[in-house]
């Protein structure tokens, strides 16, 4: 691996990075329209929600398996201890919250006696568990306060890779793409 490279993401990590990314903010904004809707185009929507989630459960499992399997590139030797702290909890938050999610939605909905219909090409089926309403509801509404927190920690992770980028000047967003300076 040659001098440049060493400091960028690999390509595969590059492209789950950035699919996941635009389908974690699609399906936010999903789910933030789908509250406004009246039955039955809610369900529908929310339909199209849960789709999207199992999706990128899928896509993360395999950004794991990616990560675990290839060469990640060191930090920058810049940053201070508080910034790598931060980096890194973030990082695993981001984790925790893109396998949490989906499966907490998914178990939520199996409680409610429900499956999954993934974009009309197959039906996930619920998780055996016994029917229980109120459980479910509460998964819900933890589903939705991880939402809303993962949210705030991309804005998070988005304000450190443009302040990395322009303001310390150290490669920041460009060793996520295959183009841009990345400094020694």
């Amino acid at each position: 691996m040659n001098e440049i490279s060493a400091k960028r993401y690999s390509t595969g990590a590059m492209i789950f990075h950035w699919v996941i990314a635009v389908l974690v903010i699609m399906n936010w904004q999903i789910a933030e329209r789908a509250q406004s809707l009246d039955m039955p185009m809610k369900a529908e929507v929310f339909g199209y929600h849960k789709a999207w989630g199992i999706l990128i459960l899928a896509l993360t499992l395999g950004r794991l398996l990616w990560r675990v399997t290839h060469r990640v590139p060191p930090l920058p030797a810049n940053l201070a201890r508080w910034e790598v702290m931060l980096a890194r909890t973030v990082h695993v938050l981001f984790y925790v919250l893109l396998i949490g999610l989906p499966l907490g939605g998914w178990l939520a909905n199996s409680l409610a006696g429900r499956s999954i219909d993934f974009f009309g090409l197959f039906t996930i089926p619920a998780i055996p568990v016994a029917e229980n309403g109120e459980l479910a509801g509460r998964i819900y509404g933890m589903h939705a306060l991880g939402g809303s927190i993962f949210i705030y920690l991309i804005g998070l992770h988005i304000l450190g890779a443009l302040k990395h980028t322009f303001f310390d000047r150290n490669g920041g967003i460009f060793r996520m793409l295959p183009f841009g300076r990345v400094p020694d």
